[in-house]
């Protein structure tokens, strides 16, 4: 009865090993599943519609997948950029729902979603009678705005405003005390104030 009892265990065993085994594998494939459509992309949304283009002369936080926006709505998406190198600008290419319909005298502007948020393109349609053609080319951009620039501009634009009021100031013979932006000196108290302790 001895050898009946052991030789039950030792038959389990090479079953469970194969069953760890065959589950290790899907483990594996699993994984190299998931890295495959992460390095192509496989995750991103097709292309639909039909394809626009216009060149900007910034672009900073735009990529690929990037989405193109109208009326606060996703309608496409940026599937190229480039630099042109005559022009030194970046042609950005995206795609358009093929229902809609831009005119001519479209604009794109890049803007955020917020002050740390993602970039995207903002079309802003005229009122041309004239629609975009597939492959068209939105000639009215305007590039992206960094945060940087409009506070080093604001820096710089208020520490030259008051350079320039002392350089007058001092131009016209009167120091800033002297101007009256100074210290505030203490005045003689009042005549009818000098009798009070």
């Amino acid at each position: 009865m001895a050898s009946a009892t052991t030789a039950t265990p030792a038959s389990r065993k090479p079953r469970r090993d194969g069953l760890e085994l065959l589950t290790g594998f899907v483990v594996i494939a699993a994984l190299v599943a998931l890295a495959v459509s992460v390095l192509t992309g496989t995750g991103r949304k097709a292309e639909d519609g039909y394809r626009l283009s216009a060149r900007f002369s910034h672009v900073d936080g735009l990529s690929l997948g990037s989405p193109v926006r109208l009326a606060g709505v996703d309608v496409g998406q940026v599937v190229a950029e480039r630099v042109d190198p005559r022009s030194f600008q970046a042609e950005i290419a995206f795609s358009v729902r093929p229902e809609v319909k831009l005119p001519e005298d479209t604009a794109a502007i890049i803007t955020s979603d917020s002050l740390l948020g993602g970039k995207y393109i903002a079309l802003e349609p005229g009122g041309a009678d004239k629609t975009l053609p597939p492959g068209g080319r939105v000639t009215l951009t305007q590039g992206s705005i960094s945060l940087e620039q409009l506070l080093s501009k604001f820096i710089f634009s208020v520490t030259d405003a008051m350079s320039a009021k002392n350089k007058t100031g001092s131009a016209a013979g009167t120091s800033p005390a002297a101007a009256g932006q100074g210290v505030a000196t203490p005045s003689a108290p009042p005549a009818g104030d000098q009798d009070r302790p």
